[in-house]
């Protein structure tokens, strides 16, 4: 009896958590296959510099290694963070990722269900009043650009030793963190990120106006016209 217990409680934690699972494990994956891919491409430049090939575990802790994943991470995080923040006072009519045309802005009390028009099962800083509330309010864009700014940070504090590695081996001298920071090499890396991230979510807002997905919150119902805003599956 208990072990149908707990097959029911997986099974139930997966259906109403499968999207999360599902990205995670897929991010774990593709984390672990670019540390494998990532290794051989470093030996095989290693070897051709005559060097002694590094191992998975040196590979992964390494500026290299962390310098492609920190700057993988910030850009994404970036879209986030500009995206939840951009879409509060600005709309596309037609795309489902928009709020309606009407709607922009911070919207009324009684539309966000806080303080006095909080219902019995919203959160609790929803209800509250002051301080509390205005963190609340802002939390998830906070939390996104936090995250970036991190990101961002260990980003260029992995990329400046790589850097400065590549440097030390053509016997030029190391750089600053403000010099790598104003490189050309830390804004190459940086804006080809930033670049594709932008694209992506025009793209998004853009074809997600004429094409539909069905059954995806995504996108709009099949029968809905085009010109119809904030309207999902």
């Amino acid at each position: 009896m208990t072990g149908v217990t707990e097959l029911t409680g997986a099974r139930g934690f997966l259906r109403d958590n499968g999207l999360w699972t599902c990205f995670t494990l897929l991010f774990l994956a593709t984390l672990a296959g670019q540390s494998v891919a990532g290794l051989a491409e470093q030996n095989h430049q290693q070897i051709a510099d005559g060097l002694i090939p590094v191992s998975w575990a040196q590979y992964v802790t390494s500026s290299d290694f962390a310098t492609d994943v920190a700057e993988n991470w910030q850009s994404e995080y970036l879209q986030f963070f500009l995206y939840i923040v951009v879409t509060v006072w600005l709309v596309q009519r037609g795309s489902p990722e928009s709020k309606k045309v009407g709607d922009a802005g911070l919207e009324s009390a009684r539309a966000q269900r806080i303080g006095r028009f909080a219902g019995p099962d919203s959160p609790r800083p929803a209800r509250s009043s002051g301080g509390l509330l205005r963190l609340y309010a802002n939390s998830l864009g906070l939390v996104m650009g936090v995250i970036f700014g991190a990101s961002w940070l260990a980003q260029s504090i992995a990329g400046r030793a790589a850097y400065n590695d590549q440097l030390l081996r053509q016997l030029e001298d190391p750089v600053s963190w403000w010099g790598y920071v104003g490189s050309a090499d830390f804004w190459n890396r940086t804006l080809q990120n930033w670049q594709s991230e932008f694209l992506a979510v025009a793209s998004m807002v853009a074809l997600s106006i004429y094409l539909r997905q069905r059954g995806s919150p995504e996108s709009k119902p099949m029968g809905t016209a085009h010109g119809a805003t904030g309207i999902e599956g």
